[in-house]
């Protein structure tokens, strides 16, 4: 999976195709509607007035996300002195900074690239649509042996290959797992490392992650006994990660406990989680809607479209979640003061 995404050259996100909107594969929030980053924007700003420093936007995608938080960030006064891309791709590096120089060019001095966590950041760290996209491992379950399911080349094809194993970390992991023989599912290793190292460089401030998914107990239900890898390709979801590699996206649920715990293990406060409607609502997406008089319907109705989208239960508005986990700051965070964000984790 690592490969299949990420190699130099070969990989879905170092190519050269198209992956988001219309022409890519896959929409994400950004994509639909500058409603989602200007919501987001007022959450940051909360975070900003608290700790002070700056924006690190981990994955930033096209750079659309960047553009509507640093535009509404400066409507609302608390522009940051430096808005941080965190980004592995050089293609999409490129991307994000052909779509800040069209849609913000005034803002593109603040913007800097890195190719890894700084030492240390204070402010507000901003991340949707990452973790689904790190590489999982895909484990096999039976009624006595624990088997990590590999790839194999045979036949001139792939094909899965399963690989029984008995110690380290995925071992300890699958095994925490109360899960029936014959169940197959993901571990997502990285994306608790990813939270960890996070942790380690924030002195002040949150992380505000959003991606589909669930808790622990709804992620490995007995009836979701085959997992959630899916791939997309040219906006057709299916689940052969052969098919076309380094062409498609390939996605794994995120287990939003697993994130949940590594914050906490490295010593972050779970500030919230909750589902996207709920904290769009939170930080007043309908408000922002108002704005623009429903007698104006050409624009009117576009924008209350796209916040269908976003906020309706059959679309993303409950498959998507946004967990906020903060370390210097013990205010309640809008996004998560009202509606459901004392759910189970």
């Amino acid at each position: 999976m690592e490969l299949a995404l990420y190699a130099p050259g070969l990989g879905y996100y170092s190519g050269g195709a198209a992956k988001f909107g219309a022409a890519g594969d896959f929409v994400t929030a950004p994509e639909i509607s500058p409603l989602f980053g200007r919501s987001l924007a007022r959450q940051v700003v909360q975070v900003l007035q608290i700790c002070g420093g700056d924006v690190l936007e981990a994955g930033a995608g096209s750079g659309r996300l960047a553009c509507d938080l640093l535009n509404e960030l400066a409507t609302l006064g608390c522009l940051p002195q430096h808005y941080y891309i965190l980004e592995v791709s050089a293609d999409l590096r490129e991307r994000q900074r052909a779509t800040i120089l069209q849609q913000a060019p005034h803002m593109l001095a603040r913007v800097q690239w890195l190719d890894r966590l700084p030492e240390s950041f204070t402010g507000c760290v901003v991340g949707n649509e990452v973790l689904d996209a790190m590489p999982v491992n895909v484990v096999h379950w039976t009624q006595d042996v624990v088997f990590e399911r590999g790839v194999a080349w045979a036949d001139n094809t792939f094909m899965w290959h399963d690989q029984a194993i008995s110690s380290g970390r995925l071992f300890d992991a699958a095994r925490a797992l109360d899960v029936p023989g014959g169940y197959v599912s993901e571990i997502n290793l990285a994306a608790g490392a990813f939270i960890k190292s996070l942790a380690r460089c924030l002195q002040c401030g949150a992380l505000v992650l959003i991606d589909y998914g669930f808790g622990e107990r709804e992620y490995y239900h007995p009836q979701r006994n085959r997992g959630t890898l899916m791939c997309h390709y040219r906006h057709r979801a299916h689940d052969d990660p052969f098919y076309f590699p380094g062409l498609q996206d390939i996605t794994a649920h995120v287990d939003f406990t697993a994130i949940a715990v590594a914050g906490i293990e490295a010593g972050l406060h779970l500030a919230g989680y909750t589902s996207q409607a709920q904290f769009l609502i939170n930080c007043g997406i309908t408000d922002l809607l108002a704005q623009t008089p429903a007698s104006d319907a050409g624009t009117y109705l576009p924008q209350a479209s796209a916040l269908q989208k976003l906020m309706s239960p059959a679309e993303m508005g409950e498959l998507f979640k946004v967990i906020a986990l903060c370390k210097g700051m013990d205010t309640a965070l809008l996004g998560f003061v009202q509606g459901d964000q004392q759910r189970k984790l």
